[in-house]
């Protein structure tokens, strides 16, 4: 009866892997078994302390009621000022929608752009939500493959074949989940040049890891001239800041799209919380140590997981050059890669994430987040070697 009464579309979402791992994980640990996460996406460090007396000062200060749909003002215009020092894109308030998360701003980009049967050309492996979003709003899914053998970056020629008369959108994101891979200015200038042939077509912009870039300068397509009104950048704080549990994220895009942007808020959750707003802006104007210290901490940690994967017999592992994931190659050992991320999660207490929940371009590979302490990777490395050993 319940499965009739659900609408059809709701069969087109699609769950992520890592929460499902995640709970598998801690059935796991009520059982007694000692697990080491690696599968969720989550900075293990707390939100720097200036920016939860932030809040907290918000919360006693009365910033508990409604806020205005888009967002305050003060902190759209914040948001403003960060874009232009960290992306070098020139942006008014006007520009800004803020949502309770990145996923969010996802979410209403696809709605409010892609209709029934446009194509959306989107990365693969990627985050699972942007296919589910595309079936969901009635569009066709376009992946374009993104391989370990090119480092991870997209193959111009090929994204320019997948381009057709009903390819209404075009989804980058960069640093990538799973991958770690990130474009470089000549990958993002490469792609404005195919894109100025169609100029129908308006590109979103994930750069949520924007801040954990190591080894390539942070470039957004938004700031190549003529592309920042058909860019929709989708960002928030919950990677650089580790504030994923205040549901902060935020769009900047063309005020007459932040216009259409502003009626799905309002029609969905209103607005965003207050106080996690006046946090923002302290998050975002005051001082960046903390970003900076876990940054260097990622860093090490990923240059010693890489280090140590590729150790391992059977075992390629790329340096992923952003973000805090990496994504072994695990096919020499003759497995689907979902049943060897269940067998080292059950067998060796190493939580991971498949690579083919990140598209059918993930198979051979698996998820590990060095989000973790370097005590934690250390012992995984440890497990990992001990499991593959077995195989």
């Amino acid at each position: 009866m319940i499965k009739n009464a659900v609408a059809d579309r709701m069969y087109l979402l699609e769950g992520e892997s890592a929460f499902t791992v995640l709970a598998r994980a801690r059935a796991l640990e009520d059982q007694g078994r000692h697990i080491i996460h690696m599968e969720i996406g989550q900075p293990d460090f707390n939100t720097p302390p200036n920016i939860i007396e932030a809040g907290c000062r918000a919360i006693t200060g009365g910033y508990t009621g409604y806020t205005p749909a888009p967002g305050y003002p003060e902190l759209r215009q914040t948001i403003t000022d960060y874009a232009l020092r960290q992306k070098g894109v020139t942006a008014s308030k006007d520009d800004v929608i803020v949502a309770t998360g990145t996923k969010p701003v996802i979410f209403y980009t696809i709605l409010m752009l892609v209709n029934p049967r446009d194509e959306v050309i989107y990365p693969n492996p990627g985050f699972p939500a942007y296919n589910s979003c595309i079936q969901f709003a009635g569009g066709v899914p376009v992946p374009l493959n993104f391989s370990a053998k090119n480092d991870f970056r997209l193959d111009l020629d090929e994204f320019e074949k997948l381009i057709t008369k009903k390819t209404k959108l075009v989804i980058i994101n960069s640093p990538s989940n799973p991958t770690g891979g990130v474009f470089t200015r000549e990958d993002i200038e490469g792609i404005a040049k195919i894109l100025k042939k169609h100029e129908d077509i308006f590109i979103l912009s994930d750069e949520i890891y924007d801040r954990l870039v190591y080894d390539e300068e942070v470039y957004s397509i938004a700031a190549v001239p003529g592309f920042k009104d058909r860019t929709i950048i989708a960002d928030g704080l919950s990677k650089a800041y580790a504030m994923t549990g205040w549901r902060l994220g935020y769009g900047i895009m063309h005020p007459e799209l932040a216009k259409h942007m502003e009626l799905l808020v309002i029609n969905s959750n209103s607005c965003a919380a207050a106080f996690t707003q006046i946090a923002a802006i302290e998050a975002l104007n005051g001082p960046q140590e903390a970003v900076e210290s876990m940054g260097d901490a990622f860093l090490k940690r990923r240059n010693y997981l890489v280090e140590a994967l590729n150790s391992i017999k059977g075992i390629n592992c790329r340096t992923p050059k952003g973000a805090f994931y990496v994504f072994p190659d695990i096919s020499s050992f003759g497995l689907p890669c979902e049943v060897f991320a269940e067998l080292l999660l059950n067998e060796a207490g190493v939580a991971a994430s498949w690579g083919t929940a990140f598209g059918s371009f993930g198979e051979g590979h698996i998820r590990l987040s060095y989000a973790t302490s370097l005590d934690n990777i250390e012992l995984a490395v440890e497990r990992i070697e001990k499991f593959t050993k077995t195989l």
